[in-house]
């Protein structure tokens, strides 16, 4: 009965760390989940989507907040800029 127990401990150890790294390293960058990031989205919405991104870039200005969030994949990139932790505008470099 121990070794049975041992087995599946180790088997649900290997479970959880595949789990966990495959949260961190986020999403693999499509055509079709930049196509569901839609203007007026919330940060939160956008990672939900697309993971975390590569990189980012923050202005603070008085009378708006921009982010700049830019998500690389190979060569190809998808930048998405947020007025007032909105979705404004999306651009990408992926093809059909």
């Amino acid at each position: 009965m121990t070794t049975m127990f041992r087995t599946a401990s180790r088997l649900m150890l290997v479970l959880m760390v595949v789990l966990m790294l495959d949260g961190c390293i986020g999403k693999r960058i499509t055509k079709a989940n930049v196509d569901q990031v839609t203007e007026g989205m919330s940060k939160k919405q956008v990672e939900s989507i697309l993971g975390p991104p590569t990189s980012l870039n923050n202005e603070d200005f008085v009378i708006m907040k921009k982010t700049t969030y830019i998500y690389r994949q190979g060569k190809d990139t998808v930048t998405i800029v947020f007025k007032d932790d909105k979705v404004q505008s999306k651009n990408s470099t992926l093809s059909d």
